[in-house]
């Protein structure tokens, strides 16, 4: 009774270990495989690969990142083992030195996938990726840094969605950031999040960073333009062309801030008023500061705008 309570016992955790490893593997895309496994436990775990099914009756052979595998492996259907953070490019080929057939990417995640090093942490904010957006006709661009460790590292996949719709999205150039429209109107009340993620590898190793936002959340008017001065002492501006229109309705407000001359508009001290009119009249006394004006979401207060500024020097002024 003992013998078989022992048998039933044992077939149990087989079976339940059996799951357990499905369950840690799951198909990402097409040819690639991901492992998740425990952070801070020693993991082995066997990975079924299939050449497929043209090649059921044919001699196939299996390479590990271009490299034979000893003992050879062989078959249409085989097992590997991947231990700890080992895993890699098993490619199938016709014969022990036959042509490409077919190939699985098999990559490892941490579960949970809370040790990133892979993308540098812009603030603990912000988090990993950053998301602006010009206006609200959609278009939006997101954008990450590689940490100098990982700086091999290429990004494998991006999925952008809002409420189960995705969200077409194109790759940069040095596939550091993406450019994403969302066609939603954007009269519209936002429901749902845009969320955003993306799965970057370090060789066998696979991390998943996720950012998820609102529209209104991102949108940052860009540098206002025509800023000059009248009269000598009044200073005007004009909404930047890729603001939405009509203003009436997608209106901005206005942060001005005249700092001493030799200041920054970031860091210097000065004097800050705001205004919702596209003019200002500065009264002050000194001849030389530095007259600086920003805009900012009237309905939202979003993100502010970076500085545009005038530099006046007594009579000499530069915009």
């Amino acid at each position: 009774m003992h013998v078989l309570l022992l048998m039933v016992l044992h077939a149990a955790l087989c079976c339940a270990s059996s799951e357990s490893n499905k369950e840690s593997i799951e198909t990402l895309m097409d040819h690639v495989l991901v492992l998740r496994v425990p952070y801070g436990v020693s993991s082995s775990v066997y990975v079924s690969l299939t050449c497929g099914e043209a090649y059921q009756n044919q001699p196939v052979f299996w390479k590990k990142n271009g490299m034979e595998l000893s003992p050879a492996l062989e078959g249409n259907q085989v097992r590997v083992l991947v231990e700890e953070m080992d895993g890699g490019n098993y490619t199938c080929h016709l014969g022990p030195h036959g042509e490409y057939l077919n190939h699985t990417v098999i990559l490892i995640q941490l579960d949970p996938d809370n040790r990133t090093v892979i993308l540098e942490e812009k603030s603990p904010e912000e988090g990993h990726i950053h998301c602006s957006a010009p206006n609200y006709k959609g278009l939006f661009h997101c954008t990450w840094t590689k940490t100098q460790s990982r700086s091999n590292a290429a990004v494998l996949l991006v999925k952008a969605e809002r409420f189960m719709e995705e969200i077409p999205c194109e790759l940069d150039a040095d596939r550091s950031g993406i450019h994403c429209r969302d066609v939603n109107c954007p009269y519209k009340e936002e429901q749902h999040r845009i969320s955003i993620t993306v799965y970057i590898h370090s060789n066998s190793r696979l991390e998943a960073y996720t950012k998820a936002f609102y529209l209104r959340d991102i949108v940052i008017p860009a540098k206002l333009p025509n800023l000059h001065i009248s009269d000598g002492k009044v200073f005007s501006w004009s909404y930047p062309d890729s603001w939405e229109k009509p203003c009436t309705y997608f209106g901005l407000q206005f942060q001005v801030k005249v700092v001493p001359n030799g200041h920054s508009c970031n860091s210097g001290p000065g004097i800050v008023h705001m205004t919702d009119e596209t003019k200002y009249e500065v009264n002050v006394k000194t001849r030389s500061y530095v007259f600086c004006v920003r805009a900012q979401d009237k309905y939202t207060s979003g993100p502010w705008s970076h500085w545009s500024q005038c530099i006046v020097n007594k009579k000499h002024v530069t915009c």
